[in-house]
């Protein structure tokens, strides 16, 4: 009877162990991308960039003022420029300014209002919408396009004008090589 006993104890604490073991933790790895035709690939942390600019002072922006500035990156990577060695980039999004008809300017949604975002290229010069950026020489490797934005108030706006709250805005962008 206890050789009996011994042999059920440890034939349950046998299959106590197998179950405990059987499923410690599990789950999942997805892969995903897009084969492009290009000279260049866009680094992962390019492609869908999130830059925060923190928390702006209403004051800050009265009759088009200014936030300070945050740049921001498309880095390229292995770029084989023997058949193109140019891009511009193409920016996209919704017009800001006080009328939303601006396209130096990206509208932000959100609660907050009386300002919108403008965006300059690595040579300070203005980002138009829809518009190409200066042509940029490329080299074999990695390349890094330079880009920064700041929030803007809107002409005229006074402080009244201006609604404190979170908000957003979304451009997206096109690379042109040649």
């Amino acid at each position: 009877m206890k050789l009996t006993n011994i042999a059920l104890a440890t034939i349950l604490s046998l299959g106590m162990v197998s179950m405990a073991n059987a499923d410690a933790g599990s789950g999942k790895v997805t892969f995903d991308g897009k084969i492009i035709d290009a000279p260049c690939s866009i680094a992962p942390e390019s492609i869908d960039q999130t830059k925060s600019f923190g928390q702006v002072a209403n004051v800050a922006l009265v009759n088009g003022g200014k936030s300070s500035v945050l740049n921001f990156d498309i880095k390229l990577q292995g770029c084989d420029i023997t058949s193109k060695n140019k891009v511009q980039v193409t920016f996209t999004g919704p017009y800001g300014g006080t009328d939303g008809t601006s396209n130096t300017l990206l509208a932000i949604t959100g609660i907050a209002k009386g300002a919108s975002i403008a965006m300059v290229d690595g040579s300070n010069q203005p980002i138009i919408l829809g518009t190409p950026t200066t042509i940029q020489n490329l080299q074999t490797g990695a390349n890094t396009l330079s880009f920064s934005a700041y929030l803007q108030g809107h002409a005229g706006t006074t402080l009244t004008d201006i609604v404190e709250g979170v908000f957003t805005s979304t451009t997206n962008f096109t690379l042109a090589y040649n």
